[in-house]
């Protein structure tokens, strides 16, 4: 079998795989994949679905993204955006609203900076600012953000 063009995925799998000290057989068992598909996977013969590798992913403890990265699904840069607004949305420690101002001033940044994303708004989001409606600069987005902060922290007091 030729070995197709999947970058360097396979590789890295069997480096992340003998990193986290698992044998072939127990990650495809922790995966729900065949022994002999992971094999060929990471001897680069075949190239797994999006799903195959969220659940590699998974059984490794390491983020899907990194593995979308190396499969060339994912663009690097797509990866580092998504995962810095994962992060925000996951912080337990500040609201919703807080939540939805810091992507706000995030994006503004990113356009200020010519990095603007396609990448789709929360319903949150969409609720918020009209799809019609221009995206405000970075200043005025700070500028914002410390005004919905501010009330926040009054509606809290009381």
């Amino acid at each position: 079998m030729a070995s197709l063009n999947v970058g360097n995925l396979g590789e890295y799998l069997r480096e992340q795989r003998r990193t986290a000290q698992l044998s072939l057989r127990q990650l495809a068992d922790a995966a729900g994949v065949s022994n002999p598909y992971l094999s060929q996977i990471e001897r680069g013969l075949r190239k797994p679905s999006a799903d195959i590798l969220q659940q590699l992913a998974k059984a490794l403890r390491i983020s899907a993204e990194t593995l979308y990265v190396q499969a060339g699904i994912l663009d690097e840069r797509e990866r580092d955006e998504l995962e810095t607004r994962a992060v925000i949305l996951a912080d337990p420690s500040i609201t919703e609203r807080q939540k939805q101002v810091l992507l706000q001033i995030y994006e503004s940044f990113r356009k200020e900076n010519g990095l603007a994303t396609d990448t789709p708004r929360t319903a949150t989001d969409a609720a918020q600012v009209p799809e019609n409606e221009p995206q405000p600069e970075a200043e005025q987005a700070v500028e914002q953000a410390e005004q919905a902060v501010e009330q926040a922290e009054k509606h809290e007091q009381n």
